[in-house]
């Protein structure tokens, strides 16, 4: 189930939880606006964005929530942890991702914090949807007969 990860792309934070709290519809690559210290904590794979969400303010997108540590060796030009982090995307998808949020009541997620094969430090956010308690309990039950599965045709297909 999960996404395999693709070559020379080091990811620094993933979210979890976002598929099991929502219905991921569809996913964006966003490039991040990062003070230097950020990048150099990300570089030490020190960041959440479990409680991130991204938000339009001002006709600019924003993450929101997302923790990125203080750097160690940062002196006094050190960074907040917290800051709204500016998300870098085209006019188009962005006008996308405004509307489905304004017009459906959708939400924008972080789902991965990673450094594509450039060195560049890259969001992948998804349009999501909201699951309710019984969609929750479904994917759970979907999970476990997937992992029973595996395991009975592992068990048949095993020569003793």
């Amino acid at each position: 189930m999960a996404k395999e990860q693709l070559p020379g792309r080091k990811i620094v934070a993933r979210n979890r939880r976002a598929t099991h709290d929502y219905f991921v519809e569809e996913r964006f690559e966003a490039g991040l606006a990062l003070l230097g210290t950020e990048v150099k904590s990300l570089r030490d794979g020190r960041a959440t964005i479990n409680e991130a969400y991204a938000a339009e303010q001002g006709g600019e997108m924003y993450l929101i929530n997302a923790t990125i540590p203080e750097y160690h060796s940062g002196n006094r030009f050190n960074h907040e942890p917290r800051r709204p982090r500016k998300l870098l995307l085209k006019r188009r998808e962005m006008a996308k991702l405004i509307g489905a949020v304004r017009k459906q009541g959708q939400t924008i997620i972080p789902l991965s914090l990673y450094f594509n094969p450039r060195g560049l430090a890259k969001l992948e956010i998804g349009l999501a949807r909201g699951k309710k308690t019984v969609d929750k309990r479904h994917s759970i039950k979907e999970r476990d007969w997937q992992r029973e599965k595996q395991r009975l045709f592992k068990k048949t297909t095993r020569p003793e």
